[in-house]
């Protein structure tokens, strides 16, 4: 497939907005407006994989944002993993990088998969 060109990217995007209200879960995947729906959407994909890459979380991110999700505090997460709180605090700001023993236990006490956790 050759290179998609910002301008068939912005018409792309347009396009979806004008087939989302046409399109929901009831209607028939050999539709028209599904079929183009599905193409142009592809096209959206394939130009923002190449242009806007998202990157792999980093440990710090994985464990920040953890933390958020369990409604956790550092203190508490250093107390059940067994390092101090400031420790916590330069995984969380990216000082430091947890031991694999500590990593293990990050992703036990926190439900990070440890795959995301070896940026993987």
């Amino acid at each position: 497939m050759e290179e998609i060109s910002k301008e068939q990217y912005e018409y792309a995007e347009a396009r979806i907005e004008e087939l989302l209200p046409l399109v929901d879960d009831n209607t028939p995947a050999d539709d028209r407006n599904a079929v183009e729906l599905s193409i142009v959407s592809d096209i959206v994909v394939a130009y923002e994989k190449k242009h806007y890459p998202i990157a792999k979380p980093t440990v710090a991110e994985l464990i920040e944002l953890s933390l958020e999700e369990k409604g956790m505090t550092q203190r508490q997460l250093a107390s059940e993993i067994g390092v101090s709180p400031s420790r916590v605090n330069d995984y969380v700001a990216g000082r430091s990088e947890p031991t694999l023993k500590i990593a293990r236990l990050l992703c036990r006490v926190l439900g990070i998969q440890p795959t995301l956790m070896l940026g993987m």
